[in-house]
C-alpha cells in the first residue's frame, strides 16, 4: 500500500486536475452559448437557400445547371470533412470520423476512387494519409466565408473540370446542448424536392438571365451549407467540451474521495502502529 506522503501528493494532483477541468467546463460553456447563438443566427438562411435550390433541382428549367444533373457512372467522389481544430471534446470527432470513414470504404468496395478537403485539425491529421486535395485548420470560434471560399472552390472545380463525380459533406449536426449526430449528405448533384406541390411543370422567373442567376445560387448554395456546418460543429465542439470536462471534473472528485478514505485508513494504520510500539516500549521498560 502506498505511504501517507504518497497519497497526499496523488490527491493534490488530482485536485489540480480537477480545478483545470472545472474551469475549462465553464469556458466551454459560455463558448458555446455565443456558438449556438451564430448557429442560429445563420439556420434560417441555409435552409432557405436548401429549399430554393431544391425547388431548382425539381423544376423544369430552360437551363439546367451542371449541380442538378445526376452522372451515371461514377469514378470518383470528393468528400468535405468538417472537424473541430482541437480535442478533448469527447467522442465527437471519434464518431464523425466513424461515418466518414464507413462511407469511404463503401465507394471503395465500388472502386470508386475518393478526393478529400479537410476542415479542422482534427481532420487534416485523421485523413492525411488519402492525400488531401484541400484543407483549412485553426479556423477558431468566429469563422468568415472568406476563409473557407477557397478550399470549397477546389471540390467545385474539381466537380466541374470532371475530376469527381459526387461530392458529400461530413459534418456533426448539434441535436440539442448534450447530443450530437454525425451526418453524411450528398452536396452534388442536389437532390431534388420531393415537394409533391411541385410535380407540375413550373419554373422561376429570373432577371436579368436564368444561367447568371442559377449559376450564382449554385455557388452560395454551397458555401452557406459548409459555412454552416462549420458555425454547427463549433457549437457540437463546446457542447461536448462543456460535457466532457463536467464528466472529468465529476471523476475527479470521485477519485479524490475514494483516495482520501484510503488516507485515512493508512493514517489510522500508521497511529495504531505507533501506540503499539510504544506500549511495547513500556512494557519493556
Amino acid at each position: 500500500m502506498a505511504g501517507i506522503k504518497e497519497i497526499r501528493t496523488q490527491i493534490s494532483s488530482i485536485q489540480n486536475t480537477r480545478k483545470i477541468t472545472k474551469a475549462m467546463e465553464m469556458v466551454a460553456a459560455a463558448k458555446m452559448r455565443k456558438a449556438q447563438e451564430r448557429m442560429e443566427a445563420s439556420r434560417p438562411y441555409a435552409e432557405k437557400m436548401h429549399e430554393v435550390v431544391s425547388h431548382v433541382a425539381s423544376g423544369h428549367l430552360e437551363y439546367k445547371h451542371p449541380f442538378t444533373q445526376e452522372r451515371e457512372n461514377v469514378k470518383r467522389v470528393g468528400y468535405i470533412i468538417i472537424s473541430s481544430d482541437r480535442g478533448l471534446c469527447g467522442g465527437l470527432n471519434t464518431n464523425l470520423f466513424k461515418a466518414a470513414f464507413q462511407s469511404i470504404a463503401d465507394w471503395k468496395e465500388k472502386n470508386v476512387d475518393v478526393e478529400i478537403a479537410a476542415f479542422g485539425n482534427k481532420a487534416i491529421t485523421a485523413f492525411k494519409r488519402y492525400g488531401l486535395v484541400a484543407e483549412a485548420g485553426n479556423l477558431g470560434d468566429k469563422p468568415s466565408l472568406e476563409d473557407l471560399v477557397g478550399t470549397i472552390k477546389v471540390m467545385l472545380d474539381a466537380y466541374h473540370d470532371g475530376r469527381i463525380d459526387r461530392l458529400f459533406l461530413v459534418e456533426n449536426q448539434f441535436i440539442n446542448s448534450m447530443t450530437q449526430k454525425p451526418r453524411v449528405t450528398q452536396l452534388i448533384p442536389v437532390v431534388a424536392s420531393d415537394d409533391e406541390k411541385l410535380s407540375h411543370q413550373w419554373d422561376y422567373i429570373y432577371e436579368p438571365e436564368s444561367k447568371e442567376v442559377i449559376d450564382a445560387l449554385m455557388q452560395r448554395y454551397i458555401e452557406s451549407l459548409v459555412y454552416q456546418g462549420i458555425v454547427e460543429n463549433i457549437a457540437c465542439e463546446m457542447s461536448a467540451r462543456m460535457v466532457a470536462m463536467k464528466a472529468s471534473t465529476d471523476n475527479a472528485g470521485k477519485i479524490i474521495d475514494e483516495l482520501k478514505l484510503v488516507y485515512n485508513r493508512v493514517r489510522q494504520a500508521a497511529i495504531t502502529q505507533e501506540i503499539s510500539e510504544i506500549v511495547a516500549g513500556a512494557a519493556a521498560v
